[in-house]
């Protein structure tokens, strides 16, 4: 057994699909739903009124992820089954073009000019269409779109990250509701940006701080105007 067989790796781009569909649910439910908590309580709404608010951000956020999800992941597998039905097509009315194509690409890599038809010669034998998809148009297995996935995990992330905040309204006494919720939902970014971080194998301060700040950022605003328009209405 060759040395490749006893020592496999695992590549971190192969949970790209999965992983920003996920990451992205979860920021949305945490930061959306806990702003649109921040904003009411601000207003002086009572409880039940920020409860209410808050469940119906959870349900129609969940829908709008899993919706806006699948309908840009499907535009995207659409197009990659349009380049690839456009290849085949090629492939089968001029292959000495296409065999010629991959070719070049391999000899921009560094190849040498014999050596790079040679590599396309045994790449079109084996799987033409594969050895174009992979090499000329950058679709592979590990980031093709799939919608059905991306639509479920952002639905999903996004109703676990929306339930924290709300939570916290039946936790928290109304007095304390807007500071709690705001302190809390920053803690839960921040634990979310570690957590996609690791996963992702990126740095996980930066990840931290760039979720967070754009949580509070959003906060402030949504309490911004809640007061405001509680001033108002008062």
């Amino acid at each position: 057994m060759s040395r490749l067989h006893l020592h496999p790796e695992t590549h971190l781009v192969s949970r790209i699909g999965w992983l920003r569909a996920a990451v992205l649910g979860a920021n949305d439910g945490i930061v959306s739903t806990a702003s649109l908590i921040v904003g009411v309580a601000a207003s002086a709404a009572a409880t039940s009124e920020v409860l209410v608010a808050g469940t119906a951000g959870l349900v129609a956020g969940a829908m709008s992820m899993a919706a806006g999800e699948y309908v840009s992941v499907s535009s995207q597998a659409d197009t990659e089954r349009a380049d690839l039905a456009r290849e085949s097509a090629e492939l089968a009315s001029q292959p000495d073009f296409e065999r010629a194509e991959l070719a070049q690409i391999y000899v921009d890599r560094g190849l040498s000019p014999d050596l790079a038809a040679q590599v396309a010669d045994q790449l079109m034998a084996r799987d033409a269409l594969a050895a174009h998809a992979r090499d000329e148009l950058g679709i592979s297995e590990i980031v093709t779109a799939r919608p059905i996935q991306a639509a479920l995990t952002s639905a999903a992330t996004f109703a676990v990250g929306a339930a924290l905040p709300l939570a916290l309204v039946l936790l928290l006494p109304p007095g304390r509701l807007v500071l709690g919720v705001a302190l809390a939902s920053l803690v839960f970014l921040a634990l979310l940006g570690a957590v996609g971080a690791r996963a992702g194998g990126a740095p996980i301060l930066r990840a931290m701080l760039r979720v967070t700040f754009w949580g509070a950022l959003a906060m402030a605003a949504t309490a911004a105007i809640g007061a405001a328009f509680g001033t108002v209405v008062g």
